[in-house]
């Protein structure tokens, strides 16, 4: 039932927020942004509304197996422990087993999630990729011409302008795999599992107590209300505590469409922090926040509407 559960609660998160996750992505990769409106005026004025949606086809058909794989994860490992210590399924955890159960749930996610978080990624911020690619293409060909004699060559007509390059979710794992091997869909791989084991432990750990500050004397579980600020306050505590592995992640991701930058994860922070001081690791975190709290209201709702009703169907 937590499995269901959970893939109702992810597709409905991802519904809700994936606009700004594509915001998220671009300010974390590009530098010239200076803010939240400014990147989300130039994505409008480039590329319109569906540049807020690049890459979504293949989250929000993985999401609910990922989801499921994370809350039935949870709510398993969480059973098993309460029976070795205290003998029965339906004792009450300690903090320390919805931590341990929070952690593990991340961790299994990452298999799943490396493949579809790059091709994500590469999607949202393709257009800018190639952009900065015929920039760079245009200097070294005025470069080239000497600077008493300007060039004559015509400018090439727009037919020959190339495409993006990736057509899609799918063409993008395949042109990644064929151009990078394996090891191409699973970049910034130790990244996330550092971002989605700790993370998640947070996640539910803090969905755990605040539920319980919420639920009204005489009732073992809180009302609507208290599930929606519970799992608000969830969602943006988990992504305060991602957001500077999600920043690497996101960077090691990108990495590769042209000359490979970061030679790891450890490299990858440190010249991050030499160039661009310690508050690189924190781009992101307002929107972050600001996308978490809606988000994980829709997920935790859904999730627990859904759980009640297949226990209802079942019993």
């Amino acid at each position: 039932m937590d499995f269901v559960a959970g893939a109702i609660g992810g597709v409905c998160g991802v519904a809700v927020g994936y606009p700004l996750d594509t915001v998220k992505v671009k300010i974390q990769t590009e530098p010239k942004y200076t803010g939240i409106w400014h990147c989300v005026r130039d994505t409008y004025l480039r590329e319109r509304v569906r540049g807020f949606y690049r890459g979504l086809l293949l989250p929000i058909s993985t999401v609910s197996l990922v989801s499921s794989l994370s809350f039935g994860t949870y709510h398993s490992c969480l059973t098993r422990i309460c029976r070795f210590r205290y003998g029965s399924a339906d004792a009450k955890p300690a903090r320390t087993d919805i931590t341990l159960s929070g952690f593990a749930s991340g961790l299994v996610r990452v298999f799943l999630t490396s493949p579809t978080e790059v091709a994500k990624v590469r999607l949202q911020t393709q257009t800018q990729t190639q952009m900065q690619a015929q920039m760079q293409q245009r200097r070294r060909s005025s470069a080239s011409w000497p600077s008493a004699v300007p060039p004559m060559c015509p400018a090439p007509p727009a037919s020959q302008v190339p495409g993006p390059k990736y057509r899609g979710p799918l063409h993008c794992l395949a042109t990644v795999a064929r151009e990078e091997g394996l090891r191409g869909l699973y970049k910034g791989s130790s990244a996330l599992l550092l971002r989605e084991g700790h993370s998640f432990a947070t996640y539910f750990l803090s969905y755990s107590i605040l539920s319980e500050w919420l639920t009204p004397a005489g009732h073992s579980q809180p009302d609507v209300l208290g599930v929606l600020l519970a799992g608000g306050c969830a969602g943006v505590l988990a992504w305060a505590v991602a957001t500077p592995m999600d920043v690497i992640k996101t960077r090691l991701q990108v990495d590769g469409q042209g000359q490979q930058r970061y030679r790891g994860l450890l490299h990858c922070v440190v010249t991050s922090v030499r160039e661009e001081g310690p508050r690189v690791l924190f781009k992101g975190l307002t929107l972050n926040c600001c996308r978490a709290f809606p988000v994980n209201m829709v997920v935790f709702v859904s999730y627990e509407a859904a759980l009640r009703l297949t226990r209802g169907l079942f019993k």
